[in-house]
């Protein structure tokens, strides 16, 4: 059927039709991640992001498409996760700001309207990259904003719209060489066509929806060993979606999963609808739990929330509130602000119980959850600030796929002056730290961790999840990879020799200490290895160890 005029429910069912899309095709938009590291999130950072403006959008009974749009943008600048998330949100909130006052649109209108996302998007990051989501959405709006007019009807507009934006993902790889190299497409502007594409479907009849047989529950004893734990204070939670080629689906019993991960934590609830297994837990190890669960499938949804006080070194807390997680357990969300209001407090992003205490020894007044497996949100960091009193905030993203949610919240913060140091790797975050003097003026102290930042050397050893080669480096499925400031330098079998190679990849002559902050799995056999190692080639340098327990990345090394 041919439509005409775009209305507030009409885009409503659109936007719900584009973000199911995405959900089925988010684990491919992942894949296109340059880098063969495990941590490629473009796809679930953009499905998480759009998913929550459609939860806020859903059950809205609203003819009005700019008051629909934006209640939209709204939630997904809130919920937006990743480079590629925060890109997203400012596109559907340019989109809306182009809709302003008006009830239903027509393909000229909604042109135009597409042209003022791409406007706010572009604003949006500091250093706009040719080759990426924003290049698609330019390139398929500029084109629009030539052709389009008041009788084209708006099944034509997406079919022309789309069109472009296919070809312009298919260029991508011509503008970004490291695209070519790699044989893939710009990932974010492959999730974005996902939308777009899940959008025409809606308005050729084909609604996409995902029915759930009636659910089977299992609960596990709320204790473990007989008593209640209440130091495992990560509330985990998550959906996954089985998979066949993991696991035969139908013979998949709720006990498999339940019998892996008792021995990790208590307050266990496990739901199966058809497909999708939800489940909750209480664990010190919310790491090894995912780790467990993605042999069944792959996550839709994944949230780690730490029930203790997360900053208990902050003085004249008098109240906390409190939470019930799905099983009933009241535990503590988070404090008050303090009534004293200081002039300074600092939030870092991090994951890993060990890494995690660190910073707080460190001075850090708050730590957003989160890192290179699961970006936090922007909501994420204002939940943050909400817990602070503070004439000025600091922030240390600590990964260079959070820096651009981190800078949204501080935009959107009115309480306090939010300040963002751009540390994009854990190693910045921790020398950084390491400097930091909160005596002066912000100014000053932003000067200052920059001149540090610049300084670092960053490394990291993780594993390959495919072949590849990148740069002249032969990378193989399962080999130990070493990062050194953003670029692989060596492919190893062991993962000590990972280590070993990552030091000799840079002249470090003039530096005088590596911080090697290690991961779970890592063994004191490893670490004696490598500390022989480096006292016997570089005695120059003094070592130092600090267990951080985070996940996928054994080795973060900050040599300064």
């Amino acid at each position: 059927m041919s439509v005409n005029k775009l209305d507030g429910q009409l885009f409503k069912t659109l936007v719900l039709n584009g973000a199911a899309n995405l959900r089925k095709n988010y684990q491919y938009v992942d894949s296109l991640n340059v880098f063969p590291v495990p941590d490629g999130d473009t796809g679930t950072n953009m499905k998480m992001t759009i998913e929550s403006g459609v939860n806020e959008i859903s059950l809205l009974d609203e003819v009005n498409i700019f008051e629909v749009s934006k209640r939209l943008s709204r939630a997904m600048l809130m919920g937006a996760r990743g480079n590629s998330g925060v890109i997203l949100s400012q596109l559907f909130r340019g989109l809306s700001k182009g809709l302003e006052g008006l009830v239903s649109v027509n393909s000229y209108t909604l042109a135009k309207a597409f042209a003022s996302g791409v406007t706010q998007a572009y604003k949006a990051v500091k250093e706009p990259v040719e080759g990426t989501i924003l290049t698609v959405a330019r390139e398929a709006s500029e084109k629009m904003n030539l052709i389009a007019n008041s009788k084209m009807s708006i099944n034509e507009f997406f079919e022309e719209y789309i069109q472009e934006a296919k070809a312009s993902l298919g260029r991508t790889p011509e503008l970004l060489p490291v695209l070519k190299e790699a044989g893939v497409v710009d990932s974010g502007g492959a999730g974005y066509l996902c939308i777009l594409e899940g959008m025409q479907k809606a308005l050729n009849g084909q609604i996409l929806t995902e029915d759930f047989d009636s659910a089977t529950v299992h609960l596990a004893n709320p204790t473990m060993n007989g008593t209640t734990d209440t130091s495992l204070n990560y509330c985990t939670e998550f959906i996954l979606e089985l998979n066949n080629q993991k696991i035969g689906v139908e013979n998949f019993k709720e006990k498999q999963l339940l019998d892996l991960i008792s021995p990790l934590g208590n307050s266990i609830v496990i739901v199966k609808e058809d497909k999708t297994i939800k489940t909750h837990i209480h664990t010190l190890k919310p790491g090894e739990v995912l780790t467990i669960a993605q042999q069944f499938g792959e996550f839709t949804k994944v949230k780690v929330e730490n029930m203790s006080i997360q900053h208990n070194e902050l003085t004249n807390i008098t109240h906390v509130q409190q939470g019930i997680c799905p099983c009933g357990e009241v535990h503590i969300q988070k404090p008050q602000k303090p009534e004293q209001r200081s002039k300074y407090a600092v939030v870092t992003v991090a994951s890993g119980e060990g890494l995690i205490s660190t910073f707080r020894d460190m001075g850090a007044d708050y730590i957003v959850s989160g890192g290179q497996t699961m970006n936090p949100s922007t909501e994420d960091f204002i939940n943050g600030f909400d817990t602070l009193n503070a004439e000025n905030i600091i922030v240390f993203p600590n990964n260079k796929n959070i820096v651009l949610a981190a800078k949204q919240a501080a935009k959107i913060y009115e309480e306090s002056k939010v300040w963002i140091v751009e540390t994009k790797t854990i190693a910045q975050g921790f020398s950084a730290l390491t400097m930091l003097d909160l005596n002066g003026e912000p100014e000053q102290i932003l000067k200052e961790m920059n001149e540090v930042i610049q300084n670092v050397i960053s490394a990291q050893v993780t594993y390959s999840v495919r072949d590849t080669e990148i740069e002249g480096i032969k990378v193989h499925k399962d080999d130990f990879i070493g990062i050194v400031d953003g670029k692989i330098v060596t492919s190893n079998k062991k993962r000590t020799d990972t280590v070993k190679s990552l030091l000799k990849a840079k002249d470090i002559s003039a530096k005088d200490i590596v911080t090697i902050i290690y991961g779970s799995g890592v063994s004191q056999k490893e670490l004696n290895e490598i500390q022989k190692y480096i006292e016997k080639n570089y005695t120059n340098l003094e070592v130092e160890f600090i267990k951080g327990d985070q996940e996928v990345y054994s080795y973060i090394l900050a040599i300064e």
